[in-house]
C-alpha cells in the first residue's frame, strides 16, 4: 500500500496547539550539539563561525519546510525514505534511508562522546562512551523511550546550563582570547556551516506532526519559523559569548568548549552546571537516536532494503531489538576508532545526503500539495551539496565507502531476485 493511501482509521488525535508544536521543534534542536559543535566549526573559520552559523541555519530551514509539505501529503512513518519511494523511485527512498542510517549511526557516536567528554576526564573518555551506548541499548531494547516530560526536562537542563554559559562568556576571557584564530576563509565557513548543521539535527520533527496538529497548514510553517529563529538566537549568542571568552584559537582546541568557557570564571559550579548540563542533553539525544534508527532501519528491512534479518520484532517489548542491538555494536566500534570531530563530520555528511532527497522530493511535487516556494527546495538541495563537498576530506570518503556498501548490497540483492 502506497504511504499516499494508508487509512484514515489508523489516523493520530490533533491535540498539539501551536506552542506544542514550538516546544517540541526546541526541544529536538536545542541539545547536545550546541554543546560539540563550535569547536570544530571554530577550528575551521575562526571567527567566520558565525556566517557559518547562519548558512547552516538558513538550510535547515530550507529543509524543514521541504519536509513539512511532504509530511503533510504523506502523513507516515519513514520520513524521506518514504517521501523519497514515493516521488523519486524506490533508490531514491533507499538512498535517504541509508544515508540516515549512516548520519544518525555517527551522530550517536558523537553524542556518546560528547556525554563522556563533559562528565569524565580525558583517559576515561571513551571506556565511559562506549558504557553509555552499551547502557541504552540495553534501555531501548527493554521497549523503554524519551517522554515528553523527560524531552522538556532536557530542554529546561540544556536552557539552563546554556545561559550560564553565555554570561559567563560575556563577563570573562582567557588568555588565548588574545591570540589569533585559525584564518577566515569562504572555504572554511561553509565546512564550518557543516559542522554546525549538526547542532540543528531534529528540526524537521516539528515537519512530520501534520496528523498530530491542529490546523497543521497553518500551524506547521509558523512552529517550524518560529522554533529555528529561536534557535538560532541561542546558537549565535552561544558563538559570540564563547568566542569572546576563549577567542577562535582558544575555542578550536576546546574539548569541551562550553565547559571550557565555564573553566574562565574560576567558580567551580559553573562548571559543574554546565557539564550537567551537556552531560545529560547527549544521553537524552543518544536514548531517542538509538531507538529512531532502529525504526528506519525496520521499515528499511521490511522492503528489503536491508537483510530482512533485521525486521524480527521482539514478542514481549515490541521492538526492532536485533536492528538496536546490531546498532549499538557499530556505534560503541565508531567510538572506539574516531574522534569527536570526525563523528560530526561523518554525521554531517550522511544527514545532508538525507535532506538533499528530500528537497528534490518537494520540487517534484504539484501545486495543489506546494505549501512554500519551489525556490526554498532548490536552495536547499543546493546548499545540501555544498556543504557535503566542503566537509573534511576524511569524513567525505568515508561517507561514500559507507554509501557504496549500501548501494552494492540493493544492487546485489536486486539481481539475484530477478534472476531467480
Amino acid at each position: 500500500m502506497s504511504a499516499a493511501s494508508t487509512p484514515h482509521g489508523g489516523a493520530l488525535a490533533r491535540r498539539l496547539t501551536l506552542g506544542d508544536a514550538i516546544s517540541i521543534g526546541l526541544g529536538s534542536m536545542i541539545g547536545a550539539g550546541v554543546f560539540a559543535s563550535f569547536a570544530p566549526a571554530a577550528a575551521a573559520a575562526g571567527a567566520g563561525l558565525l556566517v557559518g552559523l547562519v548558512i547552516a541555519g538558513f538550510i535547515a530551514f530550507c529543509n524543514a519546510t521541504s519536509s513539512a509539505q511532504l509530511a503533510a501529503q504523506y502523513p507516515t512513518s519513514g520520513g524521506t525514505y518514504v517521501y523519497g519511494r514515493e516521488r523519486l523511485g524506490e533508490w531514491a527512498g533507499f538512498f535517504a534511508g541509508w544515508s540516515f542510517v549512516v548520519g544518525k549511526t555517527a551522530s550517536s557516536a558523537a553524542m556518546a562522546l560528547t556525554f563522556a567528554t563533559y562528565a569524565v576526564p580525558g583517559p576515561c573518555v571513551k571506556p565511559v562512551a562506549i558504557a553509555a551506548v552499551l547502557a541504552l541499548t540495553v534501555v531501548n531494547t527493554l521497549g523503554v523511550t524519551r517522554t515528553a516530560l523527560l524531552t522538556r526536562i532536557l530542554v529546561a537542563v540544556s536552557l539552563v546550563a546554556l545561559t550560564v554559559a553565555v554570561v559567563i562568556g560575556f563577563t570573562h576571557t582567557a588568555a588565548s582570547a588574545a591570540q589569533p584564530g585559525p584564518p577566515v576563509t569562504g572555504y572554511g565557513i561553509l565546512q564550518s556551516a557543516g559542522f554546525l548543521f549538526f547542532a540543528f539535527a531534529g528540526y524537521a520533527r516539528v515537519a512530520t506532526m501534520g496528523e498530530e496538529v491542529v490546523d497543521p497548514a497553518r500551524t506547521i510553517p509558523r512552529a517550524i519559523t518560529t522554533a529555528l529563529t529561536i534557535t538560532l538566537v541561542v546558537y549565535a549568542l552561544v558563538a559570540v559569548s564563547a568566542l569572546h571568552a576563549l577567542g577562535a584559537a582558544g575555542l578550536s582546541e576546546a574539548a569541551a568548549p562550553l565547559g571550557a568557557v565555564a573553566d574562565t570564571s574560576g567558580a567551580a559550579w559553573h562548571g559543574v552546571l554546565i557539564r550537567i548540563g551537556a552531560s545529560t542533553a547527549a544521553l537524552g539525544a543518544l536514548l531517542a537516536m538509538i531507538a529512531g534508527i532502529g525504526r528506519t532501519s525496520l521499515a528499511m528491512a521490511r522492503n528489503q532494503d536491508i537483510p530482512a534479518w533485521f525486521a524480527a520484532v521482539h514478542p514481549r517489548f515490541r521492538v526492532p531489538y536485533r536492528a538496536e542491538l546490531v546498532l549499538g555494536l557499530v556505534v560503541c566500534l565508531l567510538v572506539a576508532f574516531t574522534d569527536l570531530r570526525g563523528a560530526i563530520g561523518f554525521s554531517s555528511f550522511g544527514v545532508l545526503l538525507y535532506y538533499l532527497i528530500a528537497n528534490a522530493s518537494a520540487w517534484t511535487q504539484d501545486r495543489a500539495h506546494r505549501r512554500y516556494p519551489r525556490l526554498l527546495a532548490v536552495a536547499g538541495a543546493i546548499g545540501c551539496v555544498v556543504l557535503v563537498v566542503t566537509l573534511p576530506l576524511p569524513a567525505i570518503v568515508a561517507g561514500i565507502v559507507v554509501l557504496a556498501i549500501g548501494i552494492g548490497y540493493r544492487f546485489v540483492r536486486l539481481r539475484i531476485r530477478r534472476a531467480g
